[in-house]
């Protein structure tokens, strides 16, 4: 059985990283990373890169669950409160759907809810279809 889940276990930065999705569904997906030493920068907080690949993921999810390969057009991140361990979750969600160009957002919070940082992408719907069984 062919899922989005599969799919993006392809990901082998984002696997390397620790990003594991919890959920996908149409126009919705979350994440999770739990950050450790390796995820640290020289300031002793987690990397920038880290947390946008978490994000990153996240989109891919909810950009891909309309079942049309889609890919990244641009991305942007604010980043909003530091993170040094412990659990940090993004929440991806499809603001407009069109039938070539997506805009996705994605909310990284820490274990406690705070926000970490906003993530924005807007993607490019291939014509390619995924022929996905399911989402997960």
């Amino acid at each position: 059985m062919k899922t989005l889940n599969d799919m993006l276990s392809h990901d082998r930065f984002a696997a390397e990283a620790g990003v594991e999705l919890l959920e996908v569904r149409e126009g919705y997906a979350k994440a999770r990373m739990l950050v450790t030493d390796k995820h640290l920068n020289g300031g002793g907080v987690c990397q920038g890169g880290a947390l946008f690949t978490l994000a990153d993921l996240a989109f891919a999810a909810v950009a891909n669950s309309r079942n049309l390969l889609t890919l990244s057009l641009n991305a942007n991140i604010t980043f909003l409160r530091a993170v040094s361990s412990g659990y940090v979750y993004a929440e991806a969600v499809e603001t407009f759907n069109h039938a070539k160009i997506p805009f996705i957002e994605v909310r990284i919070t820490n274990e406690e809810g705070c926000p970490v940082a906003v993530f924005t992408s807007s993607g490019y719907r291939k014509k390619t279809e995924l022929n996905l069984e399911s989402l997960m």
